[in-house]
Formats: structure tokens, C-alpha cells, sequence
């Protein structure tokens, strides 16, 4: 089921090889084993978690440049853009940056096979490494407007309607709309 709509909802965006599928749709099942216990996210159905979690998350990933990476996902919470990023991008080393404590152990278990993810279980702003690229969804500008610039001179945010504030010290391209619903943009900057 997790497979087909996988596939269904990504039709003309992305194709994916059956164990790239495979490793999502394990994400997804041990996300909603976890979720009883740990809140890690409030989307759990599986139409909704495919389109939300997944499909945006690979849409991040098709706009990324086709070279090996150093990625850093700020704010990963259950994974997301970071985890689905590494499993189509092998070639790029992904590293999941969560400073909740219960969440970082989950990211650390889902990604336990995944060689090219690392967990970093810390604040963003606290994280003293340079990234080629910074990845996120969910986090608000406020808590990226330091961040960002700090880790790497590349970002690439799943966003809502509000645009980026000025004072981001980014040079942001136009929003690409993404195609699961009204409102959601993915947003490139670079310094």
C-alpha cells in the first residue's frame, strides 16, 4: 500500500529504485510504532505522511545539485527532509541535527543501516562543522536566520506561503511550488 501511493503521488516528480522504496516505507513503519510513545509527528495517516513527509522531502531532493553533498538537516524532528534526502541521495552524506533527546534516539535507530547518516543530537546554532547545504521543514525563519549562514552558504527550506524575511542574509530564488496541495513551497537561497 505505503509502495503504490509512494509511487503514485511521485509519478512525473521522481522515480525510485524498490529498495529506496523499501527503506522509506521501513522509515514510515517504525515512525508509526514510535509515535505511540514519542510525539514525533502529528501526520500519520498514510496518504497524508506520504504526501507531507515523503514526497515533499523527495521533491527537496530533486532540486538538489546532481555532485556528493555534505547536507545538514536542521530541526530533522522524525527525519524529515534528511532521511528520505539520504535514501535517494547515496552519494551524499546527510547529517540529521535534533536537539530533542527522545527524537535524536529515534533518528539514531531509523538510520542505523543508512551509512551515510549521522544524528547529532544538539541545538543547530551549537553545531561547529560547515555543510555545503542546509535543509529543513517546519522550523520557522526566527529560529534559521542564524543558523543558516553559520553551517553553510546553500539552503534549501520546505516552506509555507511566508516568504523569508530580509534580514536572512540569503539571495533567495523564486519559490517552485510544490505539487501536493496549495501553499507549500520549497524555497533555494544561497549567500
Amino acid at each position: 500500500m505505503f509502495a503504490e501511493k509512494l509511487r503514485s503521488r511521485l509519478a512525473g516528480v521522481a522515480e525510485l529504485a524498490d529498495e529506496q522504496i523499501a527503506r522509506l516505507e521501513a522509515h514510515y513503519n517504525l515512525l508509526l510504532r514510535w509515535n505511540r510513545t514519542v510525539n514525533l509527528t502529528t501526520v500519520t495517516s498514510m496518504k497524508e505522511a506520504v504526501e507531507r513527509h515523503y514526497c515533499e522531502s523527495l521533491f527537496l531532493a530533486a532540486h538538489l545539485p546532481e555532485r556528493a553533498l555534505r547536507i545538514a538537516d536542521v530541526g530533522s524532528g522524525a527525519g524529515f527532509p534528511g532521511f528520505p534526502v539520504a535514501i535517494v541521495r547515496p552519494d551524499c552524506s546527510v547529517t540529521l541535527i535534533e536537539s530533542h533527546q527522545r527524537k535524536a534516539v529515534f533518528l539514531k535507530e531509523a538510520s542505523r543501516s543508512q551509512t551515510n547518516i549521522r544524528v547529532l543530537a544538539k541545538r543547530a546554532e551549537d553545531v561547529r562543522e560547515e555543510f555545503d547545504w542546509v535543509i529543513s521543514r517546519a522550523v520557522s525563519y526566527s529560529d534559521l536566520v542564524d543558523t543558516i549562514t553559520a553551517l553553510a552558504g546553500e539552503a534549501a527550506l520546505l516552506t509555507g506561503a511566508e516568504a523569508p524575511p530580509a534580514h536572512m542574509a540569503l539571495t533567495w530564488q523564486p519559490a517552485v511550488p510544490m505539487p501536493w496541495g496549495e501553499h507549500r513551497f520549497l524555497r533555494l537561497g544561497h549567500t
